[in-house]
């Protein structure tokens, strides 16, 4: 009898497993996105944020429920997962939080944050692109359909996540974030340059988005807005959610922990370029 959920790549859950894991990613960040785009049009308008005196300050917050998903640019993701995971080598900084700090932009306060998550999301989708690219050369040996379905659609997602982000800049009058986190970039390139197969880019990837899950909930208790915090509490549990298959894909149990942690959080000190 022919098994009806073939596993030829060897990964710990089916195929069909992770790509009905996938679809519900796909669906729930689809309704969430577009109905935060809309909202956040029909409440907010063009300015989110006033920094006539160079710090930034929210001139609006949400008052409903439905506003409440949506932060400055929020992205709300389906499934909350707390997971305790691999770490980017020298990544953790226990107990940091993100501070303001002079950059290019001179920016302060909580645009100094949006500037790092973007940094961070542009980095994750370039992650994912190499990685895709090493499995499309066939560096990264047998790869099953199924994974690249995953790996699109999350990189996806992370693109979405830096345009709301660099939407909040542009609304503030400040310019995009095109470049990445170049601190993290260092040790992700490093790190890179070893995977050979599916596990080891799956155990990249999953640091990835947990320094990102970690740097969102730290961030929440310095920035000021409400929506800024409602932006980074409600982006926080998509990374989870990537971070929760990727753990499937190593076969590891996917909500070891109580509460998320914070280990691993950057800094806004980080280098962007």
């Amino acid at each position: 009898m022919s098994n009806p959920n073939p596993n030829p790549a060897g990964l710990p859950i089916t195929e069909g497993e992770l790509r009905s894991l996938t679809s519900d990613l796909a669906d729930a960040h689809s309704d969430t996105f577009t109905e935060m785009r809309e909202t956040a049009r029909d409440a907010f308008g063009p300015l989110l944020y006033d920094v006539s005196d160079g710090a930034a300050r929210l001139v609006a917050t949400p008052t409903s429920r439905r506003g409440f998903l949506i932060g400055a640019g929020a992205v709300l993701g389906g499934l909350v997962v707390a997971t305790q995971t691999p770490k980017l080598a020298g990544a953790s900084t226990r107990g940091a939080r993100p501070r303001a700090v002079p950059r290019q932009q001179k920016l302060t306060g909580d645009l100094a944050v949006v500037a790092l998550a973007a940094a961070l999301e542009n980095l994750a989708v370039g992650t994912y692109q190499a990685g895709i690219d090493a499995a499309t050369a066939g560096r990264l040996g047998t790869v099953a359909p199924a994974v690249v379905e995953f790996v699109t659609t999350a990189q996806k997602q992370h693109k979405d996540h830096a345009a709301a982000w660099n939407a909040v800049l542009k609304s503030a009058g400040k310019s995009e974030v095109t470049g990445v986190d170049m601190t993290v970039k260092a040790q992700v390139d490093q790190q890179f340059a070893e995977v050979k197969d599916v596990p080891g880019l799956a155990k990249l990837a999953l640091g990835l988005e947990n320094v990102a899950a970690a740097t969102y909930l730290a961030a929440i208790d310095v920035v000021k807005s409400p929506a800024g915090i409602q932006t980074a509490a409600t982006i926080e549990p998509v990374e989870l959610q990537h971070a929760a298959i990727l753990s499937f894909l190593l076969g590891q149990y996917p909500v070891p922990d109580s509460f998320t942690p914070q280990d691993g959080a950057r800094p806004v000190s980080d280098t962007i370029g």
